[in-house]
């Protein structure tokens, strides 16, 4: 095809080709020598880049993407006018409690009943903060994400990320002890929408009956729904679209009424500047600008410090524990691991950017013999999850530079392993995960300035300096702290200790009832 050999960026150098392969090849096949010939393939050449620019700039996906979501008017239709009062509940038909079965991958799929609102039988249940109503949205807004698996991403399928509720398929490794099986997910860094969602539906302290509760969770994938816009020409109102709707929906419902919203809360499984859009051409969606959202408190794997209506939760990592002893175990051996190396570094330089700091920390990593590093450039530890955690484990102090935006995955891989993290920006986690994370910051990690690094500091020096019961002290907080930070296996609860959802759903329930909104 003439297009194809010529594109739309090559029009002029087309025409000097097709002069000079007149006499050969092609050109002569054609009898290209005509006048007449050449400006009628000219003129058809010219009506095929016309009709491409038309087509590009129409609002409507690619044959290949994923299709735009149903307009609100027709989601508003497929919902019962008594929705709010039903939540969603996980179907566990296929999951068995069986711990030795617990390598099963369990579909995420979803059934309509109510959840047990009856919590005073719940084992270790303390609800004396209040409990939570789960809102049933309609399935635009999160199952049909899932069933439509493969178009969430671009690049591949998101199919394998999303099985055993968003936790990735059980790892299977001879490295791992008999008694860690089960405990280990291929655990995707963007799941975290679809395990808060399933912790939920667990949780003794979930309502069915709205008038009891003290929070109203609203399950939407935000980071789902708009990752499928982030990477291709998409106009801004499709990107928008999926928050637009779900605002409008909730604008609807009886409770939410009642305070605006500010008793309501969300998880949001990307980072906050995805959904900050200033401007059209911009970058991601705006649904963070929009005014329905305004009042929602959304907790995300990254915050913006200046949104108080903004909190960070961590970042899912591959280590779900069953039970309170899963984490005691695996607390005991991480203070009695050998490690050889006193501090690592788990990343990829970014060359095309001027004084690196990522190439610098690799630099400094590389002279030394008491650092090990490892390349994460392409996939690498993208689709090896525990390769960074086997780094971590044999180091005692890690380096968490700013990833592709302040936070970074590897923070929560370098704590579950017991490493100690080495900060450079108090953006990377001081700012973030207030609930999670221990308030005093020198408890648990170290903070060297990202200028004393450029400006020649050598942190084998700084590290080295640090005394042994110092380093002792900051361990024993990290490892202490690790039921904090993690998401407990599905299907599973730690008894007498609170995982990830449990702190954050503590940390919300406290504000509201710090608040004048308390209505019960």
């Amino acid at each position: 095809m003439v297009l194809m050999k010529y594109g739309m960026g090559h029009k002029k150098k087309g025409v000097v080709d097709i002069d000079s392969e007149n006499k050969v090849g092609w050109g002569r096949t054609l009898n290209m020598g005509s006048p007449l010939r050449r400006y009628m393939l000219a003129a058809v050449l010219a009506l095929q880049i016309i009709i491409l620019v038309i087509v590009r700039g129409l609002p409507v996906p690619f044959p290949w993407l994923p299709p735009c979501p149903v307009p609100v008017a027709d989601v508003s239709a497929t919902v019962g006018a008594a929705a709010l009062n039903v939540t969603a509940s996980w179907d566990d038909d296929s999951e068995t409690s069986n711990d030795s079965k617990d390598d099963v991958a369990v579909s995420g799929d979803f059934v309509t009943e109510s959840v047990a609102s009856d919590v005073s039988n719940a084992e270790n249940a303390s609800c004396e903060l209040g409990l939570v109503y789960v809102y049933n949205l309609p399935p635009v807004f999160n199952t049909d994400l899932l069933k439509n698996c493969s178009t969430l991403s671009p690049w591949n399928s998101f199919c394998p990320a999303i099985v055993n509720f968003g936790y990735g398929d059980v790892i299977r490794r001879p490295k791992l002890q008999a008694e860690e099986r089960g405990t280990w997910y291929k655990t995707d860094q963007f799941t975290g929408e679809i395990i808060f969602h399933k912790k939920l539906m667990e949780h003794p302290c979930v309502t069915d009956k709205p008038h009891l509760a003290r929070a109203f969770y609203v399950p939407f994938y935000a980071g789902l729904a708009v990752g499928r816009y982030l990477w291709r020409e998409y106009p801004a109102e499709v990107r928008d679209r999926d928050g637009k709707m779900v605002l409008e929906w909730l604008q609807e419902q009886e409770y939410w009424k009642r305070n605006s919203g500010w008793d309501h809360f969300m998880v949001v499984g990307r980072i906050t500047w995805d959904f900050r859009r200033s401007k059209d051409e911009d970058w991601g969606s705006s649904f963070m600008y929009m005014p329905g959202i305004k009042n929602v408190t959304r907790l995300l794997i990254e915050r913006n410090p200046w949104d108080d209506k903004e909190m960070g939760v961590p970042y899912p990592t591959a280590f779900h524990p069953r039970s309170a002893q899963d984490v005691l175990r695996w607390q005991d051996h991480l203070r009695n691991v050998e490690r050889t190396k006193l501090f690592s570094f788990a990343g990829a330089s970014r060359k095309y950017i001027p004084n690196d700091f990522r190439g610098i920390l690799l630099d400094q990593c590389m002279r030394s013999m008491n650092c090990r590093s490892l390349d994460c450039s392409g996939t690498r530890c993208v689709n090896d999850t525990m390769a960074a955690v086997h780094l971590f484990l044999d180091s005692t102090f890690c380096l968490q530079p700013r990833g592709d935006s302040f936070t970074r995955k590897s923070i929560f891989d370098c704590l579950i392993a017991g490493s100690i993290p080495v900060f450079f920006w108090h953006r990377s986690a001081y700012w973030q995960y207030e609930w999670h994370l221990p308030s005093n910051y020198s408890s648990y990690s170290v903070f060297i300035s990202k200028h004393d690094i450029r400006n020649g500091t050598q942190i084998e020096e700084v590290l080295k300096r640090i005394p042994a019961a110092e380093v002792q002290r900051l361990r024993e907080t990290v490892i202490s702290s690790i039921p904090r930070y993690v998401y407990s296996a599905p299907g599973h609860r730690l008894k007498g200790m609170k995982d990830a959802v449990d702190t954050a759903i503590d940390g919300f329930l406290n504000t509201v009832k710090s608040s004048s909104l308390a209505h019960i």
